[in-house]
């Protein structure tokens, strides 16, 4: 099983509420971020080791109109 630092992991638990708020499903938000349909899956799936980058929280930032530190939390992990 992969393991993710606690900010990887906070970052993709926002993205995925977002996306569950907006009613947008993984492979609809793949495709709007230019990906293949399978990549927030592979993001939110807690086995592999994917995470986001900046440049993906960028276009996500676009994509739902917000800031890329939307996705970050207020303080240090």
């Amino acid at each position: 099983m992969a393991i993710l630092t606690s900010i990887e992991q906070y970052v993709i638990e926002n993205v995925k509420n977002l996306r569950i708020k907006n009613k947008i499903s993984q492979k609809d938000l793949s495709i709007e971020m230019g990906f293949s349909e399978g990549f927030v899956g592979h993001i939110e799936n807690p086995n592999r080791r994917d995470k986001y980058n900046l440049n993906h929280l960028n276009i996500l930032a676009r994509i739902f109109k917000c800031s890329p530190k939307d996705f970050m939390p207020e303080e240090a992990m």
